[in-house]
């Protein structure tokens, strides 16, 4: 348990130099090349963090399997797994919008049991060791204590094919707006389940998800006290969640658009 605390803190340091150069670069001309969609983009400086996590994981812990979304999967003899999205909100970063993130995630013999999720331009550090409650900054938070949908906030966002696929969450989108009492799209998951965690938001769903994005957010939101739901579907995976009765009520109007499995 001690060492899981002692690797939190090295990649702490190095999440925090990675957003120094992130943020040195926003301002910059940058290379940069579409994915799966013209809107689905990957940046020189995705590359770059990525890398400078890698080669600084591998040079400490260099039998640790590393999972990223740039490189894919480095399969290793190790029961522990890094989990790395370089940038979550590529697209906030190449347009200068400052909500972008570093989340890291490592896992030990398949769960996760560090969720680290720093946001550059907020100088926020959300952090957990499993077990031991989620933190912003090294104060604890918790979820909200909202209990009616219709005051509550929560967010959301479309996957990244939405205009050639009509699984796109248009329809689950339009079936909670009129229930609830505000709604936001932050364009990284990783920011949404950290809000959710620090009770800013009280609920947050999306489809299509991958596990960098979601990783260690996810482990923040149940160490802050939130229910989470998380389903392995054809096209990604399905997440919920919110605080326990927003989460209730958000999986019920969710489920009266289309049952969700």
């Amino acid at each position: 348990m001690n060492e899981w605390f002692k690797m939190a803190e090295q990649m702490k340091k190095w999440m925090r130099e990675a957003g120094e150069e992130q943020i040195r670069r926003l301002q910059t001309p940058m290379k940069m090349t579409s994915k799966s969609s013209d809107i689905d983009l990957v940046t020189e400086v995705d590359i770059w963090t990525e890398q400078f996590l890698i080669e600084r994981i591998q040079t400490t812990y260099p039998f640790h399997q590393l999972l990223t979304e740039e490189s894919g999967s480095y399969a290793n003899q190790s029961d522990y797994e890094w989990v790395i999205d370089p940038i979550d909100g590529t697209v906030n970063y190449a347009h200068g919008f400052p909500l972008f993130s570093i989340s890291v995630a490592l896992k030990y013999e398949g769960e996760p049991v560090i969720g680290l999720v720093y946001i550059p331009m907020l100088n926020e550090m959300y952090e957990t060791v499993k077990g031991h409650g989620a933190f912003l900054n090294e104060k604890q938070i918790h979820v909200s204590t909202i209990e009616q949908l219709t005051q509550a906030v929560v967010s959301t966002g479309f996957p990244y094919d939405r205009a050639t696929d009509p699984d796109n969450n248009v329809n689950y989108f339009n079936g909670v707006i009129l229930k609830i009492g505000g709604i936001r799209r932050t364009g990284s998951a990783a920011i949404d389940l950290c809000q959710v965690a620090a009770g800013r938001f009280d609920g947050y769903w999306e489809f299509k998800l991958n596990p960098w994005d979601i990783e260690a957010g996810l482990l923040l939101v149940k160490e802050a006290g939130g229910k989470v739901k998380r389903i392995q579907q054809e096209k990604g995976t399905f997440v919920l969640v919110g605080n326990e009765p927003i989460f209730h009520q958000l999986n019920d109007v969710l489920n009266e658009v289309k049952p969700i499995e």
